[in-house]
C-alpha cells in the first residue's frame, strides 16, 4: 500500500516550499527512485523546473517537464496533467488536490507550509488519505 509523508515547514512562502521540494527531489533521485512532481498547472511546473535548475550549484537532478522533447525520459518528471509514465515510484504532490492515480506509486510526499490556503487544502488531503486507510506520517521541520 502507498505510504504518505507530510513534511510540515514553518515558513509561509512558495519559495520555501519549492526549496524543500528541490531538496526532497534530490534525495529521492539519489536513492534511485523515479519521481513525478505533480504541480497545480503548467505555470507552476515551469516555475518548479526553473527552481530545480538553480536551487544549489553543486546539485544536479535530471528532470524534465512532461511533454517537452528531451530525448530519453529522465528519472524526475514534472507535470500537471494526467498520470505520469509507468515506472514512477514516488510522487511529490505540489497540487492542492490528490491526483486520482496516486495509489500507483509506492510513496507520496506532501509539503505543507504555514500559508493559510496550503494549510486548508493539505488538511483535506490528510483527511482523505486517512479515511481511505493509507498510512500517513507527519514530519515537522
Amino acid at each position: 500500500m502507498t505510504k504518505v509523508d507530510f513534511y510540515i515547514l514553518q515558513d509561509t512562502t512558495l519559495e520555501a516550499r519549492f526549496d524543500f521540494a528541490c531538496r526532497l527531489a534530490e534525495t529521492i533521485y539519489r536513492k534511485g527512485y523515479r519521481l513525478h512532481v505533480h504541480t497545480q498547472d503548467e505555470a507552476m511546473a515551469r516555475q518548479f523546473d526553473e527552481h530545480l535548475w538553480k536551487f544549489r550549484d553543486e546539485s544536479y537532478v535530471p528532470h524534465a517537464v512532461v511533454g517537452d522533447d528531451v530525448g530519453p525520459v529522465p528519472p524526475v518528471s514534472i507535470g500537471w496533467q494526467a498520470a505520469p509514465e509507468p515506472g514512477v515510484q514516488a510522487l511529490l504532490n505540489l497540487h492542492d488536490d490528490i491526483p486520482e492515480w496516486f495509489s500507483r506509486v509506492e510513496r507520496v510526499a506532501e509539503i505543507i507550509n504555514q500559508h493559510q490556503d496550503v494549510l486548508r487544502t493539505k488538511r483535506a488531503c490528510w483527511k482523505t488519505y486517512k479515511d481511505r486507510g493509507y498510512r500517513v506520517e507527519a514530519h515537522k521541520l
